[in-house]
């Protein structure tokens, strides 16, 4: 492996190029760079019995929500669609607003109980939780008797 390291204040037409062809294009990335700020921000969190992937997603509402899962990947998509009119005497002004987003996980193998999978939307953040199968969790200390 190689390190380069490079001075922009010398020269910055190099700089540009490395950044153009480290891009998510040349990686055959499903983002585009410059779709990732529209993307929500997501945790995902662990406990014993569940994953938690929470999904920040302030202005929507939980009907605009689809989340499923099919062959091991769950896909949770969201849109809304907005608009205004105003009529004044002399004028008509239309506004849209569209917005959406579509983020896709796969799931480990045989860790996640399907049945259990459920989702909750308050305060702009959606949370799905993914129910553990039964062996796969912790299971408690136990002593063994030893005879």
């Amino acid at each position: 492996m190689t390190l380069v390291r490079r001075n922009n204040y010398m020269m910055p037409e190099l700089g540009s190029l490395i950044n153009n062809v480290f891009r998510n294009e040349f990686f055959n990335s499903d983002v585009a760079e410059d779709d990732v700020a529209t993307l929500p921000a997501v945790n995902v969190k662990e406990n014993e019995d569940n994953f938690i992937i929470e999904v920040v997603a302030p202005g929507f509402k939980k009907d605009n929500f689809n989340v499923s899962i099919d062959k091991g990947v769950l896909t949770i998509s969201a849109t809304e669609e907005e608009k205004k009119e105003e009529k004044k005497e002399n004028f008509t002004k239309r506004e849209f607003n569209y917005s959406s987003f579509t983020r896709s996980f796969r799931l480990p193998d045989n860790v996640i109980d399907e049945s259990t999978i459920k989702g909750n939307y308050k305060d702009g953040i959606l949370e799905v939780f993914l129910g553990k199968r039964e062996e796969v969790k912790p299971k408690p200390k136990r002593m063994i008797e030893v005879k």
